[in-house]
C-alpha cells in the first residue's frame, strides 16, 4: 500500500525542514508550503491524508485555512503545530476542526505519535464509500460498474472508476489536469503530451448519461468540476 501523503504548513523554514525530514524518514510522503497563501492553495487542491498546520504566518492564517477547509474539504484530517501559550489558540483550532495539537518546540517521537494516532484514528472517517450516488443511480467502486434505477448499467475501467471517485472527492471544487496527471497517473505534467485523460472524461460523460455537462463540467483551459446536483 503507497505510503499516507501529509502536507506540512509552516513559515518557518528551520522547523519546516524538520519536520519533512522526521516524516519522510518514518516513510511519509510530504508536500510543502511555506506561507499562507500557498498552504490555502495546496491544501484545498492537492490530494493528502493529513495536514500540520501552523496558525501564524504570512497571509491566510491557519484559522483561515482550516475555516476554507470545513467548507469545501469536510473531514480532512489536520493537526495544528501551536507555539506553547497560546492556549486558547488551539482550542479555537479544535473548535473549528482540527483533530489534534502539537505544542512547539515538540520531539520527533511525539511528532510521530500524534501523526500515527491521527491517521489511525481518521482511517474509517477517510475511507472512501464503495457506492456513491450519481444522477440517475448509483456508482458502485467495488463493482466498478454504474447502476441506474431504470436497470441499466455501465462497466468502468478501473481507471475510469479511479477518476471519477477522485472528481466526487473534490466536493464541488475545480480539479485541474494537472493535478489528476500527478496523483492518479504519477506523471509529470510538463513532460507528459497525451490526451488519455481526455478520453477518460469523454467516457465517464458517456456512461453518466451526461451529454449536456450538467454532473462533470470541463473550465476550459484549466480543468473540471464534479457536480453532484441530482445525485446527492
Amino acid at each position: 500500500m503507497e505510503s499516507p501523503v501529509i502536507l506540512v504548513i509552516e513559515d518557518d523554514p528551520a522547523v519546516r525542514r524538520g519536520i519533512v525530514d522526521v516524516l519522510e524518514y518514518a516513510g511519509y510522503q510530504t508536500l510543502e508550503a511555506a506561507d499562507g497563501h500557498a498552504g490555502m492553495e495546496v491544501a484545498l487542491r492537492a490530494n493528502y491524508r493529513l495536514l500540520l498546520l501552523d496558525l501564524v504566518m504570512p497571509g491566510p492564517s491557519g484559522f483561515d485555512i482550516l475555516e476554507a477547509l470545513r467548507r469545501k474539504r469536510p473531514g480532512q484530517a489536520v493537526i495544528i503545530l501551536s507555539a506553547r501559550g497560546e492556549e486558547n489558540d488551539r482550542v479555537r483550532g479544535l473548535v473549528n476542526g482540527a483533530d489534534d495539537y502539537v505544542v512547539k518546540p515538540f520531539g520527533v517521537k511525539e511528532l510521530l505519535a500524534r501523526v500515527d494516532a491521527v491517521l489511525r484514528r481518521t482511517c474509517e472517517r477517510a475511507a472512501p464509500a464503495d457506492e456513491r450516488p450519481v444522477p440517475g443511480g448509483r456508482a458502485d467502486f467495488r463493482k466498478q460498474v454504474i447502476a441506474f434505477d431504470d436497470g441499466r448499467s455501465e462497466a468502468l475501467s478501473e481507471k475510469e472508476a479511479e477518476l471519477l471517485r477522485y472528481l466526487m472527492d473534490a466536493g464541488g471544487r475545480l480539479v485541474t489536469r494537472d493535478e489528476i496527471l500527478r496523483q492518479l497517473w504519477k506523471l509529470d505534467p510538463a513532460r507528459t503530451d497525451t490526451r488519455t485523460l481526455d478520453m477518460h472524461i469523454m467516457h465517464l460523460r458517456r456512461k453518466l448519461g451526461d451529454a449536456g455537462q450538467t454532473t462533470l463540467t470541463t473550465v476550459r483551459g484549466k480543468g473540471w468540476i464534479y457536480q453532484n446536483g441530482g445525485g446527492a
